[in-house]
């Protein structure tokens, strides 16, 4: 529950939010856990009705009891773009595709090189204006009436049937030890294990205590901590969805991803999970499923001139319970795992002594300071990254 230690201004803005058209009367607790500190930023916010509702979950889940919720006109306005509803664990993927609109699903398209589409097949689809409902309903006579060859119009109408029936699973859905050892026999790694996970080791970063970035962060987290409480009076983190990725397998959100801008494309780095410390497997799962996705959709994203023949590449995933931080290295062939142990104290001691608490913020911070450096200073070509790469395994 939210303490009484809130500022009474922010009470205040949560007591208001019945003015917002569709929202109703939320309690302060859901106002705080789905991230919102003003009224302004609750209207502009595009995903505010998913954040708003998976507040709501969490707080039930930990028997939290707050004000009457009026959902009002909230049912119907939430976003089609939803595909991790409690309950659900697999999402059609025609779903996702029905969204697309017509540059996109070019997009999608001209990364599916086993359609072996050429840029006069893709301008058909440009010139027909055909979006991502239109491409379920695609036959090859349709095609071909289009203008398009029948060699490329066959591929793409048996294509389109695939979809309609093609299922993907929820990240959240991946949660048992079978499922790990699943998913990391496709990486060569027999086990269910997440210590017996080969390791790597990046290029060590050091941070000066008295680093302004460093002090920055131990200020707001001792203010958060003064909000919400210790780590030990709160059973579940505050999450806060930043992207949707949808791949061949799985679906669902990202808590977290770091991009790097190429020119007008963005290039995902670093995917980021939260998870609950007695359900570390899960969260392990879950990140991988998201590199992976990360992986194909940067491969998506090069444009023909720069496409490699070898789309050898590799990412940093992080998962962490706020307290317990883990960090794995991501290739198509393999999954490596950073052996050291990385800890974050965040009991209400450290609010009135933080020297334990800069350590271990300090430590964590050191490591994702260096995979950042890592991944923004190599070479963009495959051949490049396989070397850096090599120089971190330790097997």
């Amino acid at each position: 529950m939210v303490n009484n230690r809130v500022p009474i201004q922010v009470l205040n803005m949560a007591d208001n939010i019945n003015n917002i058209e569709g929202v109703g009367r939320i309690s302060m607790d859901v106002f705080l856990y789905a991230g919102f500190n003003t009224i302004g930023d609750l209207m502009e916010e595009v995903g505010y009705v998913q954040r708003v509702q998976q507040a709501i979950e969490v707080l039930k889940e930990e028997r939290i009891q707050y004000d009457d919720i009026y959902w009002g006109n909230l049912a119907h306005r939430t976003p089609s773009t939803s595909t991790t509803v409690a309950g659900n664990e697999t999402v059609s993927l025609a779903d996702e595709i029905k969204k697309y609109d017509t540059a996109k699903l070019i997009e999608y398209l001209h990364g599916e090189k086993d359609l072996g589409l050429d840029d006069d097949d893709l301008e058909i689809i440009r010139k027909e204006k055909v979006n991502g409902r239109d491409f379920l309903k695609l036959t090859e006579e349709k095609l071909r009436s289009y203008g398009m060859a029948g060699g490329p119009a066959t591929r793409l109408a048996d294509f389109a049937k695939e979809f309609k029936d093609k299922k993907l699973k929820a990240f959240s859905s991946y949660k048992t030890k079978k499922e790990l050892s699943e998913v990391l026999r496709k990486y060569g790694i027999d086990t269910n294990d997440i210590r017996k996970i080969p390791p790597f080791v990046p290029e060590p970063m050091k941070i000066d205590d008295k680093d302004k970035e460093l002090k920055q962060c131990i200020t707001e987290i001792k203010r958060r901590m003064h909000l919400i409480g210790s780590t030990t009076s709160s059973n579940e983190a505050v999450r806060y969805p930043q992207l949707e990725v949808v791949g061949e397998e799985a679906t669902g959100r990202v808590d977290y991803a770091i991009k790097k801008i190429i020119d007008v494309m963005n290039e995902e780095l670093i995917a980021i999970t939260e998870g609950k410390q007695k359900d570390l497997v899960a969260g392990f799962i879950q990140n991988v499923m998201q590199l992976k996705i990360f992986h194909h959709m940067n491969t998506r994203k090069r444009k023909a001139s720069e496409a490699f023949d070898d789309d050898f590449d590799y990412l940093y995933g992080i998962i962490t319970t706020a307290t317990d931080w883990y960090f794995l290295m991501y290739t198509p062939e393999r999954i490596y795992c950073l052996k050291a142990d990385y800890h974050i104290t965040l009991t209400e001691d450290v609010l009135e002594d933080n020297a334990k608490l800069r350590r271990g913020v300090k430590k964590v911070m050191e490591v994702i300071v260096s995979l950042l450096k890592d991944r923004v200073e190599v070479d963009d070509s495959p051949d490049s990254k396989r070397v850096r790469t090599k120089k971190f395994i330790k097997e």
